[in-house]
């Protein structure tokens, strides 16, 4: 005669399969977005330092200072600048790079997709490298 294992022991076992692992699961992802999230905040606080620590050398050797690529960001990237809501939404990450879709409410209401891509830097770090805006298609009529 078999015995059958409690369900408590299968649940159990289960969970412990489907937990993600300590230092692997989504780690570059989640550095990923709370990179974007912080840059964001510090471009809602007007702290050009630190939204200029995020980008990446090739991006910051395009400037010859912060305020220039802050003023830049104020000029071109409107709905960066000053987001209303923000959500995460499709990615592709990769050992050296992340690219991150990042779906933002725009000050003038207006909806737009920002395409984030992040490279890994040589001490292990990510960084953002390039964002690239597109206007959201209007929905349907109601």
């Amino acid at each position: 005669m078999m015995k059958a294992f409690p369900f408590t022991v299968i649940v159990s076992v289960f969970l412990l399969l489907a937990a993600p692992v300590p230092g692997f699961a989504d780690e570059p992802l989640d550095t990923g977005q709370s990179i974007i999230k912080k840059q964001i905040t510090a471009f809602l606080s007007d702290d050009a330092a630190m939204a200029f620590s995020f980008a990446s050398p090739a991006i910051q050797g395009k400037f010859v200072n912060q305020d220039i690529f802050f003023e830049m960001v104020k000029r071109a990237y409107q709905p960066v600048y000053r987001p209303g809501n923000f959500a995460f939404g499709r990615n592709k990450v990769s050992d050296s790079e992340i690219v991150q879709e990042v779906v933002i409410a725009g000050p003038d209401g207006k909806d737009w997709t920002a395409l984030y891509q992040l490279t890994k830097q040589p001490d292990g770090s990510w960084k953002i490298n390039a964002v690239r805006m597109m206007q959201a298609a209007p929905g349907p009529e109601i």
